[in-house]
């Protein structure tokens, strides 16, 4: 396997693991035990969205496209892929906090839907 293409992986696995992040919660009712799953990558990914960190994916990345000859790049996996789609004229460390509260929203709302379905369901028994 070439240098290229575990780089190549390493960007599959990271949008992957982006979209698991913000949208996964909305697996969780149809598979509830995900949930232990899903909760820590949500810390994660909003930790280090509002830190204004890097993942260290994005390192073995750059690492597997050095090996392989190529350049790596600066920045975040968010600035490198994500920017360009959702903020052409630059990721700043506010709009990088934004991604990271906006995925805590998200999660947030999605949890709270299913603990008040839950707790309702349990009313109705009572």
């Amino acid at each position: 396997m070439g240098y290229s293409l575990l780089a190549d992986v390493t960007v599959l696995v990271h949008a992957l693991f982006v979209l698991f992040v913000v949208c996964g919660g909305l697996a969780v009712p149809r598979w509830p035990r995900l949930a232990w799953l899903h909760l820590p990558a949500v810390v994660w990914g909003v930790a280090i969205e509002c830190a204004g960190g890097i993942c260290p994916l994005t390192y073995l990345e750059n690492h597997w496209r050095r090996m392989g000859g190529a350049a790596g790049y600066g920045g975040s996996f968010i600035q490198r892929y994500l920017e360009p789609l959702l903020y052409p004229l630059g990721l700043t460390l506010h709009s990088q906090m934004a991604l990271g509260l906006a995925a805590l929203l998200v999660n947030l709302a999605v949890y709270w839907y299913l603990w008040r379905r839950r707790r309702y369901k349990n009313d109705d028994r009572g």
